[in-house]
């Protein structure tokens, strides 16, 4: 029955956003889905792409929150962090 229960709050918390490879993004991702959203696999050189969230954590003040002691990033906050950004580099 909380197996149940969990499937239902999970899809509860999932959004209908669809990067363009189909692939569906949840209101809070993890590091890994966030490297995806991003597409830091398609732009970054480094070879540890948790540094690379963790420069834009420390220096682009990138949100993030932790729940269990693990890095969460809502969808809504990055998407104003990545419009912040578009606007500071249009000036």
């Amino acid at each position: 029955m909380l197996q149940e229960h969990n499937k239902q709050d999970n899809n509860a918390f999932s959004s209908s956003a669809a990067q363009p490879d189909g692939v569906k993004v949840k209101e809070l991702m993890t590091e890994e889905e966030l490297i995806r959203f991003l597409r830091i696999l398609e732009v970054s050189k480094a070879e540890n792409y948790h540094n690379v969230i963790e420069n834009l954590k420390r220096m682009h003040n990138l949100p993030c929150i932790h729940i269990c002691k693990q890095p969460l990033y809502p969808l809504e906050a990055i998407r104003r962090w990545i419009e912040e950004k578009l606007l500071k580099e249009q000036r």
